[in-house]
């Protein structure tokens, strides 16, 4: 199967992944998107943003806050290696994201990224800010990538 990188807008990104995301909605926001073709027809998608934890906002870390595939085999590498690419263009030293502690990070792995740390996971509902949870709220697995200082 030939696959290519495509550009898509945050939009047309966020469209995806709410037709298709196992577990999460799109996010709101987000600094860029990146898409991911076979045949003209858009199979993956991976949406760039600032980070969510505020400790590591610090102007030079972005986040992979969502990337969802069809399934096609090393997709989620490529795309992960691409927003990486694109992050570095832009000035970015370091960039993160979060997956489920059941999911093995395989595709991760083979895009050069490194497991360094484990969430607590849990509810964003608190007495102040009451939400209804439509996500998985078990612990997470923090993957970074960076450049050499």
């Amino acid at each position: 199967m030939n696959i290519a990188l495509c550009p898509v807008t945050l939009s047309e990104a966020r469209d995806y992944v709410e037709r298709h995301h196992r577990h999460h909605r799109a996010p709101v926001g987000g600094l860029f998107a990146i898409g991911l073709e076979s045949k003209g027809e858009i199979i993956g998608v991976a949406i760039v943003g600032r980070p969510v934890a505020r400790g590591l906002q610090n102007g030079y870390t972005a986040e992979v806050t969502r990337l969802c595939t069809d399934g096609t085999h090393n997709a989620c590498s490529m795309l992960y290696a691409a927003c990486w690419r694109a992050c570095r263009a832009m000035g970015y030293r370091k960039l993160v994201t979060y997956i489920l502690d059941t999911e093995p990070g395989t595709s991760l792995t083979a895009a050069g990224w490194r497991c360094v740390a484990k969430t607590k996971g849990g509810s964003w509902d608190c007495p102040s800010r009451p939400r209804v949870d439509k996500h998985p709220t078990q612990r997470k697995l923090r993957w970074e990538v960076e450049s050499a200082p």
